[in-house]
């Protein structure tokens, strides 16, 4: 009796808590098993005030996430589901982002790239860029822009408390990330960090208020 007790509670230890974070990788990179954590989530007993905490440091932050899509493709959810620049091609926040990836080339290689992190400068950010700078990047997609865009890419997923830091771009130049929680400027051009730590299916996104335009 006290042999089938003790089987019973190291079965009962055994069961996962199912912890539906915003953004995770399984759901963005798989739809199977679902059966199977839903049963766990209903044999599972309610979170704890731990496991909260857990679940909102995996959300995404930040002022500007609200003007994210709250449902739909270019929503949080949705774009957990897609590559990158495809994700980005859905979010209207990101729109003027993604042509310039488009005119560069970039597309598959962002979507083929396994975990990356992308700082993704807002619409506002680019229109902030002096004309000239914009103007001589768009006419020079090979070349200046390639290397204005590969400069907002870091190789592996960052998590927030793995930014802060100096951080090899695939530009072959470095970006500084100061701060912590939730309060972060990168360089160069002391872009703010407006909506961090959003996913997709092979990348972290940390949208950011400024071009990161490298030194020369």
């Amino acid at each position: 009796m006290r042999k089938t007790r003790l089987t019973v509670a190291a079965l009962a230890l055994a069961l996962p808590l199912s912890l539906a974070a915003c953004g995770s990788d399984d759901s963005a990179t798989s739809g199977s098993g679902t059966s199977s954590s839903a049963a766990a989530t209903s044999a599972a007993p309610s979170a704890s005030p731990s496991d909260t905490a857990t679940m909102a440091a995996d959300a995404p932050f930040g002022s500007a996430c609200s003007a994210v899509p709250a449902d739909g493709a270019g929503s949080f959810d949705g774009m957990a589901k897609d590559p990158v620049a495809t994700a980005a091609s859905n979010n209207p926040v990101l729109s003027t982002l993604v042509t310039a990836v488009g005119e560069a080339g970039l597309g598959d290689t962002l979507n083929s790239a396994k975990d990356i992190t992308v700082f993704a400068p807002t619409n506002d950010a680019f229109e902030a860029l002096p004309k000239a700078t914009l103007d001589a990047a768009m006419k020079d997609p090979k070349g200046l822009l390639t290397t204005v865009l590969t400069n907002h890419v870091v190789e592996g997923r960052l998590s927030p408390d793995q930014l802060a830091g100096e951080h090899k771009t695939l530009s072959g130049k470095s970006i500084n990330v100061m701060g912590s929680g939730e309060d972060f400027t990168v360089t160069p051009g002391d872009a703010k960090i407006v909506c961090g730590n959003v996913q997709t299916a092979n990348a972290t996104v940390y949208i950011i208020d400024k071009v990161l335009v490298p030194e020369s």
